[in-house]
């Protein structure tokens, strides 16, 4: 169920996002935070989370960074050593929760450069 949403999700963004461009009032935005939702949470709590995140885009909220926010981290992900990529970071926060941020990509830009 989660790959089928998050289609539907790079759908929206790549197609239908050109009709509200750069109208988005938080950081990441909305379609963003529901894939990192995906990622990280459960179905059920990434739709939950996604919608209320929805519900507050409008100008009764002032907007800005919202990360997303998960209560333990995944302690059975396998790693290889050889070479590590890392696609989130998790910040702690108190009780045992943690802010998602997502890492960005500085190796694929820098080699473009020498490249050239």
């Amino acid at each position: 169920m989660k790959i089928v949403f998050k289609y539907l999700i790079r759908f929206y963004q790549k197609y239908l996002t050109i009709l509200s461009f750069g109208s988005c009032r938080y950081y990441p935005t909305c379609s963003q935070y529901a894939l990192w939702q995906l990622d990280n949470n459960t179905f059920f709590k990434a739709i939950y989370f996604t919608i209320t995140r929805i519900l507050k885009c409008n100008q009764l909220f002032d907007g800005g960074f919202d990360y997303p926010v998960i209560n333990k981290l995944k302690t059975n992900q396998n790693i290889n050593f050889e070479k590590i990529k890392i696609k989130y970071w998790y910040i702690p926060l108190e009780n045992g929760k943690y802010l998602v941020v997502k890492n960005r990509e500085w190796k694929k830009k820098n080699e473009l450069h020498e490249s050239k």
